[in-house]
């Protein structure tokens, strides 16, 4: 019975061990690996954004299939395109809450490069979701087109966060 116990505990503490969800300590940063037919972890991420109800392959499927007629379509490098058209959808600034004094203030502050990369994927994907083409392969080429040439929803999506924050900027002084 008491090595039963004892099994336990250590069963419990090797759990604990595994589950890093600490209040002290950040959580850890997930790795991506880079995908596997142009090597980028850029595009990883973005396939991962993609992809619904763990369905990988169908989101690989999608993304590289634009990509292909990308480069049939411009005779470029598919992967200049879509790094143009996320260097272009990528915010500067944005505006954060805070609360001072029992108001609430929209205080512009400057975005780091990781959170301002999430931003332009997850902007380009949900203005090509919005999109009235037929496939979504279709639609992320069309949205990759347009973002890299500055224009497109996503790219307005970017100069609205923007004016938000140039129109805030008085409270900048509150900034943390």
């Amino acid at each position: 019975m008491l090595l039963l116990e004892n099994s336990k505990d250590l069963n419990t503490e090797q759990k604990n061990q595994n589950n890093i969800m600490s209040r002290k300590k950040q959580a850890p940063k997930k790795i991506f690996y880079p995908d596997p037919k142009y090597g980028s972890v850029v595009l990883a991420k973005f396939i991962n954004f993609l992809m619904y109800d763990g369905k990988k392959t169908t989101a690989e499927k999608i993304i590289y299939l634009a990509l292909d007629r990308i480069k049939d379509k411009t005779k470029s490098d598919p992967m200049k395109i879509f790094n143009d058209a996320i260097n272009n959808v990528r915010p500067n600034l944005e505006v954060r809450s805070r609360r001072v004094g029992g108001a609430t203030y929209q205080v512009p502050v400057e975005v780091k490069s990781k959170r301002s990369q999430t931003l332009a994927l997850r902007w380009i994907l949900d203005s090509a979701q919005k999109r009235k083409n037929k496939t979504m392969s279709d639609k992320l080429i069309n949205e990759l087109m347009d973002a890299s040439q500055n224009k497109g929803s996503a790219i307005k999506k970017r100069e609205d966060t923007h004016k938000m924050a140039e129109s805030n900027k008085a409270f900048a002084h509150f900034r943390w």
